[in-house]
């Protein structure tokens, strides 16, 4: 039984030209879904994640790929990319592959932290041995800074009265739980009355802070924009970069990076999104933009 749905499988194993024999990186394998595509193609795959469960869960599930070393598994952040690469003997590659998207496992273990629709401690680190936890900055953080973190990183048009009802109830006992934040952001939008908007588009109202505080706390941007040029080095010539974001930023920096590099030819003018069928099957699929570029 699989743990997670892979988004977008069948276009990202089709833009990456697979044959037998030719080596791909998978720097997001997450519970393996993409991973395991590429190998069913007679690849050699390089799979990386932060996530010490993905990977133990890979390490399991996959255990006959890696003893005949079709598969390499490596625990690290993907902003590493190019050093995990050449330790694990992919200098050069045909292909990565990186899916952005937080995997149905996570989001429906409370323990994690990242989802408001299952009550469990305020964490949100997908690495767990990150020192900054979701707690950490909702309990700590200035109101000013709080502010700039929805506003910017969720682009949540009511990040400055989130922000201050935050510092007001953090006064009276610390935020610990994902339950006890959403309820302070719910309180929000209900005072406001914008909830009903809300219900009308099926997004709860505590969507984007949520979005922006994981941002936050992984380091999200900043590793995507330190990994995309140094995908440039792995590449080989007509090897393929396939990114798949699931929101606006995401999708903004990768559309940025392709379109400034010249040496990289840009095979998708505009994001490819998931059918209707595969939205209908898998509801997360939704938001998916997939841009591919190949080295020239």
């Amino acid at each position: 039984m699989r743990l997670h749905t892979p988004v977008l499988l069948q276009e990202t194993l089709e833009f990456l030209d697979l044959a037998p024999g030719k080596l791909f990186i998978d720097a997001t394998c997450g519970f393996g879904g993409h991973t395991e595509g590429l190998l069913n193609k007679g690849s050699k795959v390089l799979g990386v994640d932060r996530d010490p469960e993905a990977i133990e869960y890979i390490r399991k599930s996959l255990e006959s790929r890696i003893k005949t070393q079709e598969l390499v598994l490596v625990q690290g952040n993907f902003a590493d990319i190019e050093q995990i690469a050449k330790e694990a003997g992919f200098g050069k590659v045909d292909g990565i592959l990186f899916d952005l998207g937080v995997s149905s496992v996570q989001l429906a273990s409370p323990e994690r932290g990242f989802s408001f629709t299952r009550d469990g401690l305020l964490d949100m680190r997908m690495d767990p041995a990150l020192g900054l936890s979701a707690a950490d900055i909702v309990n700590n953080f200035e109101k000013r800074r709080l502010y700039e973190i929805f506003k910017t990183f969720g682009q949540e048009k009511y990040a400055f009265a989130i922000a201050g009802a935050i510092c007001r109830a953090r006064e009276l006992k610390p935020i610990r739980s994902t339950a006890e934040l959403a309820r302070v952001i719910e309180e929000v939008y209900k005072t406001g009355g914008v909830r009903k908007k809300y219900k009308a588009k099926k997004l709860h109202p505590a969507t984007k802070v949520f979005l922006a505080l994981r941002i936050v706390v992984n380091s999200e941007l900043l590793n995507l924009e330190k990994a995309l040029p140094q995908t440039l080095e792995l590449l080989n010539k007509k090897g393929r970069l396939v990114v798949i974001s699931f929101h606006s930023l995401e999708d903004g920096i990768v559309k940025r990076f392709f379109k400034h590099q010249r040496n990289l030819k840009v095979l998708t003018p505009k994001p490819i999104g998931p059918q209707i069928t595969e939205i209908l099957a898998n509801p997360r699929s939704r938001s998916a933009k997939l841009r591919v570029a190949e080295r020239i």
